[in-house]
């Protein structure tokens, strides 16, 4: 595959796409996402949608365009936020994420421009299904030869059982995390929730948010003692992270991701969703369980971010 790109959900309003074309994009409307488990108070991104109508009318172009300039840059492309080609939420200006609608897109055509210069361009795409979803929705983007993806935090199928490892979608990608999510050293050591209650981020008092935490925490536990070899009592969290990804290793998923948070054991969340200029996102220096800044050829040389790589090697390709 070599380099997977990112297509990000949409556009800067100050930016060239914007300025060079105004009239495809809705005007005093923002999208972002409903309420969900690690923002309870909805998301706004900040980011002006493409009118339906407009889009139509210029027969897709814009669209094509963007996926041409990224399909260019490697052998795969991840769509975040992949349901936005199917349906948006839209923030009217001066309204809460909460208080937003959906506004739903020819997804037909959507998904046939993304695949058509996907395929011009030998791409392997990958959709971040994540979130609110209509349950008809993955079934159709497998049909159509979209990946999906499956992170291990997500991925309950009861309130206090995690799905095991053999019941994942063999076309996706399968991750412990997501750049949108805390590190799993910052989840488990609780580093996430004093960042999210500083930032006024809770919709709810730090001790429910704790226990409803210690829940989850305790089905995870329960999953990698039954699937990944995990000892009753264990704490460390070299051994933690291991097992973790020892986890979605074992998933039939066509890829899988290992995080550099994790590789060395980082706290703080590289982005947080629900904040502008509240946290310094995509700003946060790499940094171990030490505090210390590491750089890319760190952690290529890191002993137990190899061990890592290596685990999930033998377990992906057995010798």
């Amino acid at each position: 595959i070599g380099v997977m790109h990112d297509l990000a959900v949409g556009v800067h309003q100050l930016g060239a796409d914007h300025w060079s074309d105004p009239e495809v994009y809705a005007q005093g409307i923002s999208v972002g996402a409903p309420a969900d488990m690690y923002n309870q108070l909805g998301q706004n991104w900040t980011q002006p949608p493409w009118r339906p109508d407009r889009l139509e009318q210029q027969a897709y172009e814009p669209l094509r365009r963007t996926v041409e300039a990224a399909a260019k840059m490697g052998g795969a492309l991840r769509i975040d936020h992949i349901m936005g080609l199917l349906r948006l939420w839209w923030i009217p200006e001066g309204m809460l994420p909460k208080d937003g609608t959906y506004v739903r897109y020819n997804h037909q055509a959507m998904v046939g421009v993304l695949l058509l210069e996907a395929y011009r361009n030998n791409l392997v795409v990958v959709g971040e299904d994540l979130g609110t979803v209509e349950p008809w929705v993955r079934d159709y983007l497998r049909y159509r030869g979209i990946l999906g993806t499956g992170v291990f935090f997500f991925e309950f199928d009861a309130p206090d059982h995690l799905v095991p490892p053999e019941d994942y979608r063999r076309e996706q990608l399968a991750a412990v995390n997501t750049h949108d999510m805390p590190p799993v050293a910052g989840y488990l050591t609780g580093e996430d929730l004093r960042i999210r209650e500083s930032l006024d981020l809770l919709d709810s008092t730090r001790e429910e948010a704790e226990a409803n935490q210690e829940r989850v925490f305790r089905a995870v536990r329960r999953a990698l003692v039954e699937h990944a070899g995990l000892t009753e009592d264990e704490t460390d969290m070299d051994e933690l992270i291991r097992a973790l990804y020892r986890y979605v290793a074992a998933t039939p998923a066509q890829l899988v991701v290992l995080t550099l948070a994790d590789a060395v054991q980082e706290q703080l969340t590289e982005n947080q969703p629900g904040t502008e200029f509240e946290y310094p996102n995509w700003c946060v220096p790499l940094r171990d369980q030490e505090g210390n800044t590491r750089f890319l050829e760190d952690v290529t040389a890191d002993q137990f971010a190899n061990q890592l790589l290596e685990m999930l090697e033998e377990a992906v390709h057995p010798s």
